[in-house]
């Protein structure tokens, strides 16, 4: 395999297994079951932070930080994207 090849492999299981943390984190005994995505696990806004960071830096511990800062990271990313 490419190494382009090994990092977008790697990049799609990150992806699933951030997405996936809510499934597994669920305390089922609690009455409280609704419980929502965005108060318990991935949000909209760190799944796109991960995403545009990977495709502009190539690193996962940018990617990892970017996604903590959600969409802090997006709005900037979006004012300092030049127009091509």
């Amino acid at each position: 395999m490419k190494k382009q090849q090994i990092n977008k492999l790697l990049f799609s299981i990150l992806i699933i297994l951030l997405a996936s943390v809510d499934g597994y984190s669920q305390n089922t005994v609690s009455p409280e079951i609704k419980q929502t995505v965005i108060r318990n696990g991935v949000g909209l806004g760190s799944v796109i932070a991960v995403t545009v960071s990977w495709e502009r830096n190539k690193s996962i511990l940018w990617a990892i930080l970017h996604g903590v800062f959600s969409w802090i990271y997006v709005i900037y990313y979006a004012i300092s994207q030049t127009t091509k």
